[in-house]
């Protein structure tokens, strides 16, 4: 149970605990931030739009201080896929409608919905954060820029934080995101390697069942 645990917070893919970005509120976000703000707000959800199917690294680092890493794909919208390096047999997929933890080790597939998923800010198309009310912060910074969206009630309490580097003219690249829970617990995801794939084979967001008691179609 803890390594399901663990590999659901990873990908931030989680219901309850973390936000769901299902449905922002227009208007919300864009009353409360400054020009230069909102400016900003706008670079990252241009810069989000662009990610349509990529491939590359990442490094969890967990609440207990535990680290996982491996490999990812992500094709939009709705779709991602965590490989976790051995020993850790778990590998965590989003079909556009649900999110499996598929272990090698026990033979189970446990499924959640996506739609809690605080990664719906990531796997969406047609991103526009400057009317999603559940922005509360963006904050630039010597070579890197973070945005925070957060939900304070409900199932899906919590946060979760984006952080890009940021090279002025030469644009934003994602560099990790963090996600808090409503007890507090954190999260971090930090990617590396990132780079556009033409073609990411369909069959790697195919959610497998691996109990030995499945039914034979």
């Amino acid at each position: 149970m803890r390594r399901i645990l663990a590999a659901l917070a990873l990908a931030g893919l989680v219901f309850g605990g973390v936000p769901s970005y299902a449905a922002p509120s227009a208007g919300a976000a864009s009353s409360r931030f400054s020009g230069p703000e909102l400016a900003q707000l706008k670079r990252i959800s241009s810069y989000l739009n662009t990610l349509k199917s990529v491939q590359g690294r990442f490094l969890q680092i967990s609440a207990n201080g535990g680290s996982d890493q491996g490999t990812f794909y992500l094709r939009k919208p709705g779709r991602v896929r965590f490989e976790y390096e051995k020993p850790n047999p778990n590998v965590v997929v989003a079909d556009g409608t649900t999110v499996a933890v598929e272990n090698s080790a026990l033979k189970t597939t446990d499924r959640y919905p996506l739609v809690n998923s605080p990664l719906r800010l990531l796997l969406g198309e047609n991103i526009d954060l400057v009317n999603d009310s559940r922005i509360v912060s963006v904050k630039p910074e010597l070579g890197a820029l973070s945005v925070t969206a957060r939900e304070d009630s409900g199932p899906a309490e919590g946060s979760i934080t984006l952080t890009f580097t940021d090279a002025g003219s030469g644009g934003l690249e994602l560099r990790q995101w963090e996600v808090v829970d409503a007890q507090g617990a954190r999260t971090v995801v930090i990617v590396s390697e990132m780079r556009q794939v033409a073609n990411i084979p369909a069959r790697l967001f195919v959610i497998e069942d691996l109990s030995p008691f499945k039914k034979a179609d």
